[in-house]
């Protein structure tokens, strides 16, 4: 049985998810509508600036409409509607989580469930949280170490950040399992249930059916268009992606990676629903950002808030934040935020030691 302590901190903090649920309506279907449209807009002075800038500075004002638009796709208005936080409201059609289009190349009904189901209803138990790794990237002491880990921090730098929606697509498709987990025994965190045909073939057919659109529309179909200042075009896209892609790996990163970061065994379960939430607060960062560096961010800046509720929206998180630290300190539950920065060089530092021959000693939680 959990101890009383935590028995009054889900109490007060299932309070302040009904008082928010409560105050949901008119105003969230108005934010997501207005910023959808920014989006949007900022999408055609992107792409108009891209195709017809005479020099560069225009160009790269181009890149920058086109990146705010895909940072806000990916986050603020695409994250959240695919958590199912407008499923429910009248006018916010549109944004119903299993009709929302995401403009990303990650398969939206993969996402749902690697993301959503997985990640958020298991958060850093290991062998049955699959991003407790990311492909080859060991974020967890009781993640199996391998010589390939060796090189994870340049990885991570180098590769996975300027790529992060790609391997993100491949991760919830379960082509990561296909291609980088083949031939493990412990098969709990895979997305994947066997290595059987069927299987891969499923992930195959769900990773093609948004990545093939997706890149073609990005890749070839606007660059087309320009004819000979097809590269131009080609490069406006890619530097916009890009941007997106470092921006929120930066993001997820920072929100679930860190030696004060906690993490539970195999078969670990909590009992009771405080201690479900004193593990979500405990195996997350926050960190202080400027509100629009938020708004980019998806509100994920406010990460141990979206743990405790994945389906309110991000300005509902925010709103919230300062009464769940403050009862999170009433109950002796570590609430750990920082600086952007502070917390960026904390993950990235983690992730370099997790990469050293039997990585470090992180904390592991206990529910005690």
């Amino acid at each position: 049985m959990p101890e009383e302590r935590l028995i009054r901190f889900g109490e007060e903090l299932d309070a302040v998810k009904a008082r928010a649920l409560a105050r949901m309506g008119d105003e969230d279907v108005r934010y997501v509508r207005r910023l959808n449209g920014f989006s949007r807009t900022m999408e055609i002075i992107g792409r108009t600036l891209i195709f017809f800038s005479p020099e560069p500075v225009s160009f790269l004002a181009g890149v920058g409409a086109l990146w705010i638009h895909k940072q806000l796709q990916a986050t603020e208005v695409g994250h959240t509607a695919l958590h199912g936080a407008y499923d429910k409201l009248a006018g916010a059609e549109s944004f119903a989580s299993k009709e929302f289009h995401w403009d990303t190349p990650i398969d939206e009904e993969s996402w749902r469930y690697a993301h959503n189901v997985r990640h958020h209803g298991n958060t850093n138990v290991v062998g049955r949280d699959p991003d407790v790794e990311f492909g080859t990237v060991r974020l967890t002491e009781q993640t199996p170490y391998s010589a390939r880990n060796r090189r994870q921090l340049p990885l991570v730098l180098s590769v996975i950040f300027p790529n992060f929606t790609f391997f993100i697509a491949a991760h919830a498709s379960g082509l990561n399992d296909v291609f980088l987990h083949r031939g493990r025994p412990d098969k709990g965190q895979d997305i994947l249930p066997d290595r059987s045909r069927e299987s891969i073939r499923a992930a195959w057919r769900r990773g093609l059916r948004k990545y093939v659109p997706y890149y073609l529309y990005n890749y070839v179909f606007w660059p087309a268009l320009a004819g000979p200042m097809f590269w131009k075009v080609l490069l406006g896209n890619w530097l916009a992606e890009t941007l997106r892609d470092v921006y929120s790996a930066a993001t997820i990163f920072c929100g679930h990676v860190g030696d004060d970061v906690k993490s539970w065994p195999e078969g670990t379960k909590a009992h009771g629903r405080g201690e479900w939430y004193a593990m979500q607060v405990e195996a997350t960062n926050d960190y202080e950002v400027s509100w629009p560096v938020s708004v980019l961010c998806g509100g994920l800046d406010r990460q141990i808030e979206h743990h405790l509720f994945p389906q309110l929206p991000p300005q509902r998180l925010r709103e919230i934040a300062p009464e769940v630290r403050a009862i999170c300190e009433k109950y002796r539950v570590a609430y750990k935020t920082d600086t952007w920065g502070r917390t960026l060089h904390k993950s990235l530092r983690h992730i370099a030691r997790l990469g050293a021959d039997g990585g470090v000693h992180e904390i592991v939680g206990s529910m005690a």
